[in-house]
């Protein structure tokens, strides 16, 4: 496979894409597809190669020894969530954690730089993350499985002095921010738009939060007068919140890496009393749906 970043997420290829990809011209790929020698669909007329079965269709055609894949790194990337992080380390499963937004995590998973990928990226029509994957990955081996459900929205100073009580009043106030990789981020300025509110005209500390604990320890210091972020960030320093919507958060996994050890030693952790008596004691989290798979790519 080539390197080609403009056809390495894409779910199908076109025949320019594809006669890049094997090096060929554009009409031979036409002459193969007519021969029926290549996987593709026709729509509309156009010729599309869905990747998943042009991988496979390239792998079924080489020769000479199996090289394996080298290691995936024993890393969760992705969007950080602090019950989460806690499960990772209590459940001793040796699993680092790089938290620097869903959509850094999605790409780096897509890259193979990590086992695992937390993440919570709101979809059209109310839906949460499956899309992306899809986009990210076509139908390559990994499984979205949910984790929690939580409970987002405007952390503010104790006691709200702001008498903030909806995302309109957030225009003469000092709004922290996160990174453009994180799925929060992304969601508040689609929401700050839908109020009449220009994001980026919002005062408020010039360099992001890097996590669900670094924004709020900004409305926590003075430094802003208002987060978009979980109620259980409120609650456990002791801010205010004002709940705006519930939310999503999933965990994209290899599926052979699902099955390994590691990621198995954290599975049987988050099944014992000890992490639903950490998920009862935190605000804004719902466990009901832990584990319900909402993607499962076919096998390569």
């Amino acid at each position: 496979m080539n390197g080609d970043t403009t056809t390495a997420g894409a779910e199908y290829l076109t025949t320019r894409e594809l006669a890049d990809l094997l090096r060929i011209k554009e009409r031979k790929v036409y002459d193969l597809a007519a021969g029926g020698e290549v996987p593709c669909i026709r729509v509309v007329g156009k010729l599309l190669f869905p990747r998943h079965e042009i991988d496979a269709w390239i792998a079924a055609s080489r020769s000479g020894p199996v090289v394996p894949e080298p290691a995936v790194p024993l890393v969760l990337a992705g969007s950080h969530d602090p019950l989460l992080e806690w499960a990772l380390r209590e459940s001793g499963s040796g699993i680092a954690a790089f938290f620097d937004g869903s959509l850094d995590g999605v790409e780096r998973f897509a890259r193979r730089e990590a086992i695992a990928c937390g993440l919570h990226v709101h979809e059209d029509e109310g839906g949460w993350n499956s899309a992306t994957v899809r986009q990210a990955l076509g139908n390559r081996p990994a499984v979205l499985i949910e984790f929690a459900r939580r409970q987002r929205g405007l952390i503010v100073a104790a006691g709200n002095p702001q008498n903030v009580a909806a995302l309109r009043d957030l225009a003469p106030l000092s709004v922290a921010k996160r990174q453009s990789s994180a799925g929060s981020q992304r969601l508040f300025e689609a929401l700050a738009a839908e109020a009449g509110i220009d994001p980026a005209a919002l005062a408020g500390p010039t360099a992001p939060a890097r996590t669900e604990d670094d924004v709020a320890m900004l409305v926590l210091d003075g430094k802003a007068d208002a987060a978009f972020g979980l109620e259980a960030m409120a609650a456990r320093y002791r801010l205010g919140f004002v709940p705006l919507l519930e939310e999503r958060f999933d965990i994209l996994v290899w599926r052979r890496d699902y099955f390994d050890p590691p990621f198995q030693a954290f599975l049987r952790f988050v099944a014992t009393p000890a992490f639903a008596d950490r998920a009862a004691d935190l605000a804004g989290y719902d466990m009901s749906g832990l584990g319900t798979v909402h993607f499962n790519g076919a096998a390569a």
